[in-house]
């Protein structure tokens, strides 16, 4: 495949984000970029790892792999994992560095100090947020207010003369950056080592979106009115959305409609993609991946896996619901959460609480910390659930909680790390997609993988929130304890599910498809490294 012309690395109007998720351009404001004299540190721990200079390899250093992280803990915790995976698959061998900022590193310090411990070399290297007019501390989607999240997009594409000065100050080996950060391709070119794209969707909604973004002129014209769209170009079955399910930058102008040729030109002209995903949940797409979409692909995942010592993974959070699961019978609990970002309606949360309610079902339900001030709470409704359910305020240890024998099914939003972990735990789903490529997400889970169904079908859904009809509490109810109480249907869906959980736990075992992928990246970075002009870095 030819390879498209690459622009050079600029500094782009600040975006903004909607409701939706999706970015649009709002002023300049590149003149509150603050770089600092301090901006490149790393803890006094963390920096005995950098003086390892040799290694057995002919007495040549560890290869030294920078990863970069969007600014949200969807994209930072898989790539952290990966990171950690890297170094402990050639311990002494590779030294895998977390470029973060400072509130971003808190959240992955405790998974890095535990590789660390374990004689692996990860470090982390901190670099100043850009000062975007948000509070000290707040530096993810998570953290920041919704309407802040635009805040967020700004400080990304103010990362770009960051980026630069630390990679040319530094010169790792290869540098891991994740999909927005499409500018370190060119930095990586200046110089000359490999630059990787991370991917933290599946394959089969990448390869989705970019063969709808082909066909974006027709579904502008035909708009919202068409029933749906079919997506050209899929291997297997015939997938096909509505257009109010489809990311809105393919139904109008907006930053990322205007950004994805950059971002599909660095991806192509880079050394390779890694994805977070394993080959036997997205076969055939893995192959139409790897022919079409990269020059390398290296699928990976699930990252998460093996699950050790995850309670803390991405930050202290609620421990008690452990021990509340603990109390409860097996496969009894249905587990809700929808992300770190999700945006549901006062309206609609009360809907989910009266659902939860009338399902009768024991449940364990995760409301982002902005949600949590009661002022949506049904009057009585937590004292009449407090024998059967429990209510998570901000952050809790899914990794843990979906491994827990005590839950029977993950209530979810549909986003590729909650989908990915169910898969891996052997779990069945319910789905209630929200923004993005939820939508699609949603089509492996219940069309193609078949180990979810959907949570409403009776109403209209949209990516745009405001837009999509309110879930009554009585189809919510009514859905859940159907699923809960199991049937040929479902217990269908919760074989497939527990035959998904085998095969990745063999991807990721020696010599499976992902850990083959794995050292197969490690092998080719060491090449690369190997054919390069020596530099004073390398003497």
């Amino acid at each position: 495949m030819p390879r498209p012309h690459l622009h050079a690395a600029r500094v782009h109007a600040p975006a903004m984000i909607t409701n939706s998720g999706d970015i649009h351009g709002s002023g300049n404001g590149r003149e509150i970029v603050k770089l600092s004299a301090v901006a490149y540190s790393t803890s006094p721990s963390m920096e005995a790892a950098a003086g390892m200079n040799a290694s057995s390899d002919g007495g040549r250093r560890p290869l030294r792999v920078f990863f970069l992280p969007f600014f949200a803990r969807g994209h930072l915790l898989p790539l952290t994992d990966l990171a950690c995976r890297m170094a402990a698959a050639r311990p002494a061998k590779v030294e895998a560095t977390m470029v973060v900022t400072p509130a971003n590193g808190t959240l992955i310090a405790t998974t890095v100090t535990r590789a660390m411990d374990e004689g692996h070399s990860v470090r982390l290297l901190r670099y100043p947020f850009p000062d975007v007019g948000l509070e000290s501390g707040v530096e993810c989607l998570g953290a920041a207010a919704q309407h802040d999240a635009w805040r967020v997009y700004r400080a990304v594409d103010l990362s770009q003369p960051i980026h630069k000065k630390l990679l040319l100050e530094h010169r790792p080996d290869a540098v891991v950056a994740d999909v927005p950060f499409w500018w370190v391709t060119d930095i990586a070119a200046e110089i000359g080592v490999p630059r990787l794209t991370f991917h933290p969707v599946g394959i089969f909604a990448q390869l989705a979106l970019n063969n709808l973004y082909a066909i974006r002129s027709d579904i502008i014209r035909d708009g919202v009115a068409a029933p749906s769209v079919v997506v050209p170009g899929m291997p297997g079955k015939e997938i096909a959305i509505p257009p109010s399910e489809l990311p809105e930058f393919l139904l109008q102008d907006a930053v990322l409609s205007m950004e994805w040729d950059n971002i599909k030109a660095a991806q192509l002209a880079g050394f390779g993609v890694i994805v977070n995903t394993f080959a036997d949940l997205e076969k055939p797409y893995c192959d139409e991946y790897r022919r079409v979409d990269a020059r390398r692909a290296y699928f990976v995942g699930p990252v998460s896996l093996p699950i050790d010592s995850a309670v803390h993974r991405g930050g202290d959070g609620n421990v008690d619901c452990l021990e509340w699961l603990s109390t409860k019978p097996s496969r009894s609990v249905v587990y809700a959460c929808f992300g770190s970002w999700a945006c549901f309606s006062a309206r609609q949360i009360r809907e989910l609480a009266l659902g939860l309610e009338a399902s009768n079902k024991p449940f364990l339900w995760v409301v982002r910390s902005e949600d949590s001030d009661g002022l949506w709470v049904p009057e009585g409704w937590e004292q009449r659930v407090a024998d059967r359910g429990m209510l998570v305020r901000g952050w809790a240890p899914q990794l843990a909680v979906l491994a827990h024998p005590s839950v029977g099914a993950f209530l979810t939003h549909c986003g590729w790390n909650s989908v990915l972990e169910a898969a891996s735990a052997g779990l069945p789903v319910l789905t209630w997609p929200l923004v993005f490529e939820q939508f699609i997400n949603e089509r492996l889970v219940t069309e193609v993988a078949a180990f979810g169904s959907r949570l409403w079908d009776g109403g209209k859904r949209n990516v745009r929130v405001d837009d999509a009809d309110t879930v009554p509490a009585e189809a919510i109810g009514q859905a859940v304890a159907g699923f809960m109480d199991g049937g040929e249907r479902w217990d269908k869906m919760r074989s497939r599910a527990k035959e998904l959980a085998g095969k990745a736990r063999a991807a990721v075992s020696e010599n499976g498809s992902s850990w083959r992928d794995l050292h197969r990246l490690i092998d080719d970075l060491t090449e690369a490294r190997a054919s390069r002009v020596p530099s004073y870095e390398d003497s």
